[in-house]
């Protein structure tokens, strides 16, 4: 049974007089292949429900139903009803989706977005700030803030965003490890275990290894190990029953 048939027996089950609508002035004919395609989309699960309102308008349409009828079956307007029959009747029904819409054409080309993805990914910025910001940017640029922003957002540039990793390149890292995490684990007898760390104010700059610079996408990363200058390095390991301590200082630049 048509869906315009289930409508009309609808209208007589509940013995209400049928209204008298205009016809639409724009006639949507389908083909097979057509009727197959929006029968089809309908029953998906995941369909989009406006456009599955759109396809059912489609269907009533071409069964040359009243406008009054599918807005009232639908629980739509008589406008939203006309519109879409002269969209599927002027371009057929592969026109679910929403058009694009209007809009103010860019300001800036693409050579104008290369040089600020460039600047973000490859440059610092001049007042020795430790990242770029949208106002750095946009004045070392020559734009808008806010045109800095829509370019990171859509390239997915994060650069107030840093990632740290931890690789060593120690031959002797594993037995390091095993040794200080040791002396935590399984202290020996009335022994004291005493950490020392720098300063907290201290601002590393200088990283052990190189720091991977930031790509659309991914941020920048960088070890969490940095080069300590002047700073002396306590190893201490289990010799028998004794402590043997280890002291080296690093080389000042």
């Amino acid at each position: 049974m048509t869906m315009a048939k289930q409508i009309s027996r609808a209208r007589d089950s509940e013995g209400t007089k049928k209204r008298t609508g205009r016809k639409p002035t724009y006639v949507v004919t389908l083909s097979d292949e057509d009727k197959e395609f929006l029968t089809s989309f309908i029953a998906k699960r995941n369909a989009p429900a406006a456009q599955v309102t759109r396809a059912k308008i489609a269907l009533l349409a071409n069964e040359h139903v009243r406008l009054c009828d599918i807005a009232d079956e639908l629980d739509i307007s008589t406008f939203t009803v006309q519109k879409w029959i002269k969209r599927f009747a002027l371009y057929g029904v592969g026109t679910l989706a929403d058009a694009p819409r209007p809009g103010t054409p860019r300001t800036h080309g693409d050579d104008k977005i290369t040089e600020i993805i460039r600047l973000t990914t490859m440059t610092e910025p001049p007042d020795s700030s430790t990242h770029w910001s949208t106002n750095t940017m946009a004045a070392t640029a020559g734009v808008s803030p806010s045109t800095v922003g829509r370019i990171w957002r859509t390239f997915g540039l994060k650069p107030h965003m840093v990632e740290s990793f931890t690789v060593s390149n120690d031959p002797e890292f594993t037995e390091k490890v095993r040794d200080v995490a040791g002396i935590y684990l399984n202290p020996p007898e009335a022994a004291i275990v005493l950490c020392v760390d720098e300063k907290t104010q201290v601002q590393a700059l200088d990283r052990t290894q190189p720091i991977r610079p930031m790509v659309p996408g991914v941020p920048l990363r960088q070890t969490t190990e940095y080069k300590r200058n002047g700073i002396s390095n306590h190893n201490v390991r289990p010799q028998r029953s004794l402590w043997q301590g280890h002291h080296q200082d690093d080389q000042r630049p």
